[in-house]
C-alpha cells in the first residue's frame, strides 16, 4: 500500500512534467482504436446491405471454369427468362423474380459530366422490381415506364444536383441510353457511395443485355417454414444441380464479403503506422522516466535511506507508468471514437456515404487499446524503474539532477556497431540478390538490424555528429552555440533517444521518397524506349472501351493509324506437352510500332501473321519452345487451333512483360463476336506534322464519354508522377502521427531538461545571461537534437530505399533516383521542427525568478 501511495503522490506532483508522455500515449491509442471502429463500422455497413439485398436464394449463371470477368465482354452472362418460371414451379416457393443488374455502364448528364462515384464503387444499372423495395423507398416521382424514363438513387441525385424530367444518358456496351428521371429511389440502409440507376424490365434487357428474355438472375423468396438450404435444394431439384449457380442468402453475403478484402488491407496498413506512432512513443515514454528519476536521486537515495528495497522503488516506478498507461490509454479510447466519426464525415465528403448510426465499438477494441497502451508505457518504463532500483542511500548526500553517462558504454558501442554491421552486410546481400525473393527477406533483415543498431548506437553518434553539426549551425552563436552544444552533449544517451524517436519516421519517408521516385524514373525511362504510339486512350479503371467510342476514335482526322489492345483468355499447350490457362493480348499489327519490344528470336510484327503468335522469352525457356514450333491454343468461349511462334521477346522491364501476342485477326476467327472481349486500351500515331491537332481532334471526339481518358505520352508521364506522388503523400499523412509524436519527444525532454538546470539557469542568468540568449541556447539545443534525428535517419532511409531499388530492378525498374529537394526539405524543415519544439520550453526558461531558481535544490 506504501508503495501505491508514493507512485500515486509522485504521479500526481509531476503530472505537468508527464503530460506530454501521456500524450503520446494518447495519439497512438486513438490511432489504433479510430482504426479498428472505422473499419468496424464499414463491415457493418456493407453486412447490413448484404442482407437486406441477398435473396433467399439466388440463381445465377455459373461462374466460368477459366474465370473471365464479365468486364472484359463488357456485360454480364445471362440467363433465360423461361428459368424464372421454371423456379417459380419449385416446391416452398413463394415468389421469383427475374433480375437485370450490369456495372459495365456508365451514366452521365447533358453536359457529359460522369454521374458515377469517385471513390471506386461502381455504377449499377438494373430493372426495377418489388424485390428492389427491401433495400430501396421511392422517395418521390415514380418507377421508370417505358425506354424514356428512367430512376435514380437520392444520394447520386442530390450530389449532381438532378431532379425528375432531367435527361442522363447511360453508356453500355448494346449502345447508348437517353432517358428523363421519372423518379428517385432513397436506400432504406446506408449506401457505401455507389451511382444506381433503374429502367423498367423489358428495357433493362434489351439495352443493358442486348438479348430480351434473358436476365442476369432469378431473386427467390421462401414460403413460410422453408429454410433457405431446403429452398436451394428444392430448386436445384427443377433446374438440375450443375446447370446454374445457386446460392442462399446467407452464401452469397459470404461471397460479397470476400470482394471486401480491401477492407482488412486498409486496416492492417494503418495498424502498422500505430505500430511505427507506439515505437516512437517508447522512447518519449523511456526519456520521461530516465530524467524523472534523475532528478528525483535524491529523493530515492533519502528512501532507501529510511528503509525502501530496490523492489519497493522499482515497483514504485512502474506503477507511475502503469497510471499514465491507463490514463493516456483511455482518453485515447475515447479520442480514437472521435477520430472514427471524423474519417466517416472526410469519406462521406469524398463520396462513400457512412452512417453514424452504424457506428460499431466492439467490446475488444477498447480493452486492446487499454492494454495495448498501458503495455507499451510499462515497458517503456522498465529500465528507468531498475536504474532507480539501483541508487544507493548514499545518493540522498548529492545533487539531484546528476547528468547521466558522459559516454555510451563500451558493451553498447560494441552491440550497436555489431548490430549495424549485420544490418549493413543484409542490405547488401538484398541489393546484390538475383531473386525478389530471397533479396526481400534480406532486406526485411537488413531493416530491422540497421534500426536497432543505429538506436543503439545513437549515443555513441551523438558525441561525433552533434559536434559536426555544431560548427556549421551553433559556432556563428558564439558562446550561446557553445553552451547550446554542450548542453546537447551533456547525456549523450538522452540526446540519442531523443534523435531516435524523429530518425525512426524520417528513415521511413526517405525511403519511400526513393522508392517513389525511382519508380517514375525507372517507369518513364521504360516508356521513352519502348513506348512509339502518340496517344494512349483508356478508362481509369477495368472497363472495356465500348464499341461507340471505339468507333468515335477511329474516325478522327489526322491519325495514321488506331491500335485495339484486348486480352483473351485460351488454354495453351507446349510443345512438351504441358497445358495451362493463360492470356493472350490480342492486337493489331500496328502494335508493332506502338510498343517496340526487344526480341531474343523473330521479329515481333511476325507475331501478327496469319497462324503465327509469339511468347515471353521467360515462358520459352521454361517450356523450350523456339521459333517454329506450334502451340495448342483453346480460346475459352471459342474454339481450338493450332498457332505457329514467330516471334520470341525479351522478358524485361514491366510494359508487356511475359506477353503472349495473336493478331486481332485470329482471334476474330476463333471466337464468337458475342464472347470476343472487348478492347481495353487504344493506340493511335498521329500523321507526319499533326500530333497537335489530332490530340485536339481525339479530346473533342472522345469528350462524350468521360469514363476514358486521352493521353498523350506527356500526359501518361504526369499522371504516373501524380498517382506516386499522391500515394506517397498519404503515407506521409500517416507517418505525420509518428513524427508529431517524436516532436512532443523533443519538447518533453527540453521541458524536463530546463527544471533539471534550473539551479545552473539561475546560475548563468546571475552571471550575465540575458533572458533572450537563454531562450537562444535552448532553441539551438533542440535544433540541433533535431538535426542529428534528421541526418540519422535520412542517411538510414537512402540506404533502404536504394536496395529497396536493387530488388526493383529485378523487376524492370532499374533507374535509381535520389529525390535531393525532397530530402533537403525534409532536412530543412527538421531545423524548424525543432525551434518549434523548443518554443514552451525556451519560454518557460526565460521567465524563471533568478533568486528562486539559485536556491533551488
Amino acid at each position: 500500500m506504501t508503495v501505491m501511495k508514493t507512485a500515486r503522490r509522485n504521479f500526481f506532483a509531476h503530472k505537468g512534467r508527464m503530460a506530454l508522455s501521456a500524450v503520446a500515449v494518447l495519439l497512438s491509442v486513438a490511432f489504433v482504436c479510430g482504426t479498428l471502429v472505422f473499419t468496424d463500422t464499414m463491415n457493418t455497413t456493407f453486412d447490413k446491405l448484404f442482407a437486406v439485398t441477398s435473396s433467399d436464394v439466388t440463381v445465377s449463371p455459373k461462374d466460368p471454369a477459366d474465370g473471365e470477368d464479365d468486364a472484359a465482354r463488357g456485360r454480364p452472362r445471362t440467363l433465360p427468362g423461361s428459368a424464372v418460371e421454371t423456379v417459380r414451379g419449385a416446391q416452398g416457393v413463394k415468389s421469383a423474380e427475374g433480375g437485370v443488374v450490369s456495372t459495365a455502364v456508365t451514366v452521365v448528364d447533358a453536359k457529359n459530366e460522369n454521374m458515377g462515384s469517385t471513390t471506386g464503387a461502381p455504377t449499377i444499372a438494373g430493372n426495377w422490381t418489388d424485390g428492389e423495395l427491401k433495400s430501396m423507398k421511392i422517395s418521390s416521382g415514380r418507377p421508370p415506364r417505358g425506354p424514356a424514363e428512367m430512376m435514380i438513387d437520392a444520394d447520386t441525385a442530390e450530389k449532381h444536383h438532378l431532379k425528375i424530367g432531367d435527361e442522363l444518358r447511360t453508356i453500355a456496351v448494346t449502345g447508348d441510353i437517353r432517358a428523363r428521371i421519372s423518379g428517385i429511389a432513397s436506400f432504406t440502409v446506408t449506401n457505401p457511395g455507389a451511382a444506381v440507376v433503374y429502367f423498367d424490365t423489358a428495357t433493362a434487357q434489351e439495352k443493358l443485355l442486348g438479348a430480351p428474355g434473358t436476365f442476369t438472375h432469378v431473386s427467390v423468396t421462401a414460403r413460410d417454414g422453408v429454410s433457405d438450404e431446403q429452398l436451394k435444394k428444392n430448386v436445384a431439384a427443377v433446374l438440375g444441380a450443375d446447370t446454374y449457380k445457386l446460392q442462399t442468402a446467407k452464401e452469397a453475403t459470404a461471397a460479397n464479403k470476400k470482394d471486401m478484402g480491401f477492407l482488412d488491407v486498409m486496416k492492417y496498413v494503418m495498424l502498422g503506422f500505430a505500430g511505427i506512432a507506439f515505437l516512437v512513443g517508447i522512447f518519449l515514454i523511456f526519456n520521461t522516466f530516465s530524467m524523472l528519476v534523475a532528478q528525483r536521486t535524491r529523493e530515492i537515495g533519502l528512501m532507501r535511506a529510511i528503509g525502501s528495497d530496490r523492489g519497493q522503488i522499482n515497483r514504485s516506478v512502474l506503477l507511475e507508468a502503469l497510471l499514465l498507461g491507463v490514463v493516456g490509454s483511455a482518453a485515447g479510447v475515447a479520442a480514437g471514437v472521435g477520430l472514427a466519426v471524423g474519417l466517416m464525415k472526410l469519406m462521406g465528403q469524398m463520396g462513400m456515404h457512412l452512417s453514424t448510426g452504424d457506428l460499431t465499438v466492439r467490446w475488444t477494441t477498447p480493452v486492446a487499446g487499454l492494454v495495448l497502451g498501458t503495455v507499451v508505457t510499462v515497458v517503456a518504463a522498465y529500465i528507468p524503474a531498475r536504474r532507480a532500483g539501483k541508487v544507493s542511500p548514499m545518493a540522498a548526500l548529492r545533487d539531484a539532477g546528476t547528468p547521466g553517462d558522459r559516454k555510451a558504454g563500451a558493451v553498447r558501442a560494441v552491440l550497436g556497431l555489431l548490430l549495424t554491421a549485420v544490418g549493413g552486410a543484409a542490405l547488401f546481400l538484398a541489393g546484390s540478390a538475383d531473386r525478389a525473393a530471397a533479396g526481400s527477406l534480406w532486406l526485411a533483415v537488413g531493416v530491422l538490424f540497421s534500426l536497432i543498431g543505429f538506436i543503439v548506437i545513437g549515443p555513441l553518434l551523438a558525441g561525433v555528429v552533434v559536434r559536426l553539426l555544431a560548427a556549421p549551425v551553433l559556432r556563428p552563436f558564439g558562446s550561446v552555440g557553445r553552451l547550446a552544444e554542450r548542453n546537447a552533449l551533456r547525456n549523450p544517451r538522452r540526446t540519442g533517444a531523443t534523435a531516435a524517436a524523429l530518425m525512426i519516421g524520417l528513415a521511413l519517408v526517405a525511403c519511400l521518397s526513393v522508392v517513389g521516385s525511382s519508380m517514375v524514373a525507372s517507369a518513364t525511362d521504360e516508356l521513352d524506349r519502348t513506348v512509339g504510339a502518340d496517344y494512349i486512350v483508356a478508362s481509369q479503371g477495368a472497363q472495356p472501351l465500348m464499341p461507340q467510342a471505339e468507333q468515335a476514335m477511329r474516325g478522327v482526322k489526322g491519325l495514321d493509324h488506331v491500335t485495339a489492345y484486348r486480352e483473351a483468355e485460351a488454354r495453351i499447350t507446349a510443345p512438351d506437352g504441358t497445358s495451362a490457362q493463360d492470356r493472350l493480348s490480342v492486337t493489331d499489327p500496328s502494335y508493332a510500332q506502338d510498343v517496340r519490344r526487344k526480341t531474343v528470336a523473330g521479329k515481333h510484327e511476325d507475331a501478327y501473321a496469319p497462324g503465327s503468335m509469339s511468347v515471353g522469352s521467360e515462358y520459352a525457356d521454361k517450356h523450350h519452345v523456339k521459333v517454329g514450333d506450334e502451340l495448342g491454343v483453346a480460346f475459352t468461349g471459342g474454339k481450338s487451333v493450332k498457332l505457329k511462334v514467330a516471334a520470341i521477346t525479351l522478358d524485361e522491364g514491366n510494359l508487356d512483360k511475359g506477353a503472349k501476342y495473336v493478331s486481332t485477326a485470329v482471334a476474330e476467327a476463333s471466337v464468337p463476336a458475342d464472347q470476343l472481349p472487348r478492347p481495353v486500351m487504344l493506340l493511335a500515331k498521329a500523321d507526319k506534322g499533326q500530333a497537335d491537332s489530332a490530340y485536339a481532334a481525339l479530346k473533342k471526339a472522345m469528350a462524350e464519354y468521360p469514363q476514358y481518358k486521352v493521353r498523350n505520352q506527356t500526359d501518361y508521364k504526369k499522371e504516373l508522377r501524380d498517382q506516386v506522388g499522391q500515394l506517397l503523400n498519404l503515407v506521409y499523412g500517416l507517418l505525420a502521427l509518428a513524427i508529431i509524436v517524436a516532436v512532443l519527444g523533443v519538447v518533453n525532454t527540453l521541458a524536463l531538461s530546463v527544471v533539471e538546470r534550473t539551479r545552473e539557469i539561475g546560475l548563468m542568468r546571475a552571471i550575465g545571461l540575458s533572458r533572450r540568449q537563454l531562450r537562444r541556447m535552448i532553441r539551438l539545443e533542440s535544433v540541433v537534437i533535431a538535426l542529428f534525428g534528421a541526418l540519422l535517419g535520412l542517411g538510414l532511409g537512402m540506404g533502404w530505399g536504394a536496395t529497396a531499388q536493387q530488388l526493383l530492378a529485378l523487376q524492370g525498374l532499374k533507374v535509381l533516383e535520389i529525390p535531393w529537394a525532397t530530402i533537403l526539405g525534409v532536412f530543412a524543415g527538421s531545423a524548424l521542427v525543432g525551434l518549434f519544439a523548443a518554443l514552451v520550453p525556451a519560454f518557460r526558461a526565460g521567465r524563471m525568478n533568478v533568486l528562486n531558481a539559485i536556491a533551488t535544490e
